[in-house]
């Protein structure tokens, strides 16, 4: 049974609530502790993962320093750090901005895209224990995921 709750949408009996949170917290433990792999991202690339995240968002292409600190969820100063220290690494450089030319965006160089490449490769492949799931598993999951993502 299903009522709407002011606040945070429908309102589940308490059994449907409480299958949410084991699956929630479930998620939380697979994805943030059995199978972190920022860790791993960050030692094979020599970076923080801040810098990580920065080269993913940028893979994309260029974009302005206040696009790239939204996207980030990180404040215009400390991504003008993290910039910096990409540029210093030859990882991404500084153009001008072709609709406005008093502005500049980044954009990563070749070896900045090889590396955002290498983790994106890294951090999508799914571990051993999902791709031994059945393939009925799998496509369940899958749709789940994406109606959580919608």
């Amino acid at each position: 049974m299903e009522r709407l709750h002011a606040d945070k949408g429908p309102e589940k009996d308490d059994e449907t609530a409480r299958a949410a949170a084991r699956a929630w917290q479930g998620l939380h433990t697979l994805l943030l502790e059995r199978h972190d792999l920022r860790k791993a991202v960050s030692e094979a690339l020599g970076m923080s993962f801040s810098r990580v995240r920065a080269l993913r968002r940028l893979a994309a292409g260029p974009i302005s320093l206040r696009e790239l600190a939204e996207r980030l969820g990180a404040d215009p100063p400390y991504t003008t750090v993290i910039v910096d220290d990409l540029v210093r690494r030859g990882l991404a450089e500084r153009i001008t901005n072709p609709t406005d030319r008093r502005s500049k965006l980044v954009h990563l160089t070749e070896d900045g895209q090889e590396k955002a490449d290498l983790a994106v490769a890294m951090l999508t492949t799914p571990p051993d224990a999902l791709l031994a799931l059945p393939r009925e598993d799998i496509e369940a999951l899958d749709r789940v995921v994406a109606k959580l993502l919608d």
